[in-house]
């Protein structure tokens, strides 16, 4: 069955062309409307004008890292129970302890599926 996300504002936020684009692609077929952004400093002022109800940041990033935009995401009361799914192609305990330390909601190591994609957005965001 194909999944269904008519309408939901997704932000992938990744320094990856091949990220970005396999993302938006998947996402989109599924009725999203994806914002992207090559970094947190383009993020962060993105995050402000569209909103997102999901945002999913890689971790390895130039200028701004993921750990850091995440935690100005989530120290921000505008949008600190928007959820915040960190990526990563490191699978390290230290890595995703990093990340629950700066409040992401969860952690997918890259290459990550469609169905792993999906099923974040099942598990954090009421569709």
């Amino acid at each position: 069955m194909e999944e269904n996300f008519d309408g939901l504002k997704v932000m992938v936020i990744d320094d990856s062309k091949t990220i970005r684009r396999t993302a938006e692609t998947l996402l989109q077929k599924a009725g999203c409307t994806v914002i992207t952004a090559v970094d947190g400093f383009d993020a962060l002022s993105k995050i402000a004008d569209s909103n997102p109800d999901i945002i999913f940041v890689d971790i390895m990033m130039p200028r701004l890292d993921g750990y850091q935009t995440c935690a100005l995401i989530k120290n921000n009361s505008a949008f600190k129970s928007t959820p915040v799914i960190m990526l990563s192609s490191k699978d390290g305990l230290f890595d995703k302890a990093k990340g629950r330390i700066v409040g992401s909601d969860e952690y997918l190591t890259k290459p990550f599926s469609k169905e792993e994609l999906f099923d974040a957005i099942k598990q954090h965001v009421k569709t």
